[in-house]
């Protein structure tokens, strides 16, 4: 596997460049301080792999990555950072950058973090993920407590596949109540539609809970 280093400290690319070069048919084939001579490098040597700084000064690897990929170049992306914010994490995913790893990784899981990207797998560091899931269940939570009871209930009635006018029976009130309740619903939880709500209420096992219940 081909790689290029873009990180604007000297010192840190050397030392990517020595835990690489130990690893098995991985092989660098340039070093870039900033976007400008990462892109001629891209263009003279078509790597494979491109492992990408994030904070690069004045420059943020992941506008980097996009106007790489603008230009034609098709080839892997790993995000290397000592830091990240959750929005940048949802970036990159939104993005489908295929890694990243944190700089204060033991050199072994670099190595492991290239090879799985180089098997055509997504390798996000376990620390990130544990963040980022932590901060998914805090938001879920939020969204849900956002909701009245009775629109709690209605939510959960979706998630059976109920009708509006079986909704209205279940729970004593009007089908006209049920529609404002559903719009609420919606619009909180920032649902396009019945089914996504239905979908949400199912995946947050709020279906099960009420017939457990």
């Amino acid at each position: 596997m081909n790689m290029i280093i873009l990180d604007d400290h000297p010192l840190v690319r050397k030392g990517i460049c020595t835990i690489v070069s130990s690893g098995q048919s991985m092989h660098i084939v340039g070093e870039a301080a900033n976007s400008k001579e990462a892109l001629r490098l891209l263009n003279q040597t078509h790597p494979d792999l491109v492992l990408v700084d994030l904070n690069l000064g004045n420059e943020n690897g992941l506008d980097f990555i996009r106007e790489a990929r603008r230009a034609g170049h098709s080839c892997k992306y790993m995000i290397l950072t000592s830091s990240i914010t959750q929005s940048e994490i949802e970036l990159a995913q939104s993005m489908e950058i295929e890694g990243i790893c944190l700089k204060e990784a033991f050199p072994e899981d670099l190595l492991y973090a290239i090879e799985v990207v180089a098997r055509g797998r997504k390798y996000y560091d376990p620390v990130l993920m544990g963040t980022m899931m932590s901060h998914r269940a805090g938001r879920e939570k939020q969204e849900l407590s956002e909701l009245t009871p009775k629109e709690l209930e209605v939510l959960m009635s979706l998630g059976k596949g109920r009708s509006n006018k079986e909704i209205a029976n279940a729970l004593y009130i009007t089908e006209f109540t049920v529609k404002k309740h559903v719009s609420q619903v919606l619009a909180k939880l920032e649902l396009a539609d019945r089914t996504q709500a239905a979908l949400y209420a199912l995946s947050k096992g709020l279906v099960q809970f009420e017939m457990q219940r």
